[in-house]
């Protein structure tokens, strides 16, 4: 089953990822991917999507599917994902492989280490096939 990102919510000052379920009056309900324990976040949690977010390039800003879509195509090359914790060199050598122009002024190891953080995450607990926003505008056609 394909990962919508649009629904996949990283929040500030939490350990790991969610799944969006449902708006609650003053904030949002979402479950825990690692351990499915559902979590009402209110107003005042800063959410992001991981469709929201992108890493900046030389030629811009590149969003985090594509991170992770080139990230996977490394690994699936030979070039093992380094973990979260592994030495900054090692972070920047696979960075620099997988996403070869990521501006290095501005995307910092703390950033690459997050991006490994959720990558893992999403590998073991959900999938790294994601849906396309043109995939997501027609499930909302279907909806309505």
């Amino acid at each position: 089953m394909k990962t919508d990102l649009a629904k996949i919510l990283s929040v500030s000052g939490q350990h790991g990822l969610y799944l969006y379920l449902a708006q609650a009056r003053n904030g949002a309900i979402a479950e825990s991917l690692k351990d499915k324990k559902r979590t009402a976040f209110d107003a005042h949690s800063k959410i992001s999507t991981l469709a929201d977010i992108a890493i900046f390039t030389s030629e811009g800003e590149l969003r985090l599917a594509d991170v992770f879509t080139a990230m996977k195509a490394a690994a699936d090359a030979g070039n093992a994902v380094p973990e979260p914790k592994a030495d900054a060199s090692a972070i920047k050598a696979f960075f620099a492989k997988a996403v070869p122009n990521y501006d290095e002024d501005r995307f910092y190891v703390s950033h690459m280490k997050k991006v490994l953080d959720w990558y893992k995450e999403l590998e073991q607990y959900a999938s790294l096939d994601f849906v396309t926003d043109e995939e997501r505008e027609q499930q909302v056609e279907k909806e309505d």
